[in-house]
């Protein structure tokens, strides 16, 4: 089983973790279930970019994104080019490396 290691984020994995994936979870999915509470605020419809991800190592490994994807990418605080969203990418046969930035731009809570 491919393993995802999501680096340290000072709110969301203080330590970083390393957990086990089965091909085809997304890297949200499998975040969400091992207790990483990235902000989806769209409910994974690909819609925002409070997902935004970047694939540190095994960027290749994964699906290319599609166009809806990347125009929602190009709205996201901090793009990179191994930027993804986490509720779009699949994971393949390899391990991953994973970094969820410091900043996310959630306009849904912004207008509280």
């Amino acid at each position: 089983m491919p393993k995802i290691v999501f680096l340290p984020h000072e709110k969301l994995c203080p330590e970083g973790m390393v957990v086990e994936a089965k091909k085809g979870e997304t890297i949200l999915d499998v975040a969400l279930a091992n207790g990483i509470n990235i902000e989806h605020a769209c409910e994974k419809s690909c819609a925002c970019t409070t997902c935004h991800c970047i694939i540190r190592e095994g960027f290749d490994s994964l699906e290319p994104s599609d166009e809806l994807e990347d125009d929602m990418l190009d709205k996201a605080w901090g793009l990179e080019p191994e930027s993804r969203l986490s509720c779009q990418a699949h994971v393949d046969d390899e391990d991953l490396t994973v970094e969820i930035p410091k900043y996310t731009i959630n306009l849904a809570s912004e207008q509280h």
